[in-house]
């Protein structure tokens, strides 16, 4: 699935390694192209099938989107969960949205990845020998 060039993918990764310079949270993009169910449901289903839930503070942070369909959504582990306010994602989903509704995708992901690493950062500050848990490319699924 060629939605980004190897430039893009490279600037969606660094940003995503980043990100978990600051913090012991873990953070995974996933990108399909559509999506005929609720991006929500699909996150979730993603965020299994790419064996997020297994990190050892059950800190992972998924970021799906759908290209085409234009749908996404964020979601994390039960260990933030637990921790932050009911609305936690949703400034970050705002910020990524004033990104889309130009056409900025790639600006807009970045966005959702540098929001989410500040935002875990104040619950799951960078730990000394911190362990990379989960892998920093993009997923790309294709609707199975």
């Amino acid at each position: 699935m060629a939605v980004f060039t190897e430039e893009e993918q490279q600037r969606i990764q660094t940003a995503v390694a980043d990100a978990e310079k600051e913090t012991s949270g873990e953070v995974r993009v996933c990108i399909e192209k559509t999506c005929t169910d609720d991006p929500l449901n699909r996150a979730v289903k993603y965020f299994t099938q790419l064996g997020m839930e297994k990190t050892r503070l059950r800190n992972g942070v998924l970021i799906y989107v759908a290209t085409v369909d234009r749908k996404f959504a964020i979601i994390g582990d039960a260990g933030i969960n637990a921790v932050v306010p009911a609305n936690f994602w949703d400034s970050t989903k705002e910020e990524m949205l004033s990104q889309f509704k130009y056409g900025n995708l790639v600006e807009g992901i970045v966005t959702g990845i540098e929001h989410t690493g500040a935002q875990l950062k104040k619950y799951f500050p960078y730990m000394l020998n911190d362990k990379n848990e989960l892998p920093d490319d993009i997923a790309f699924m294709d609707g199975n």
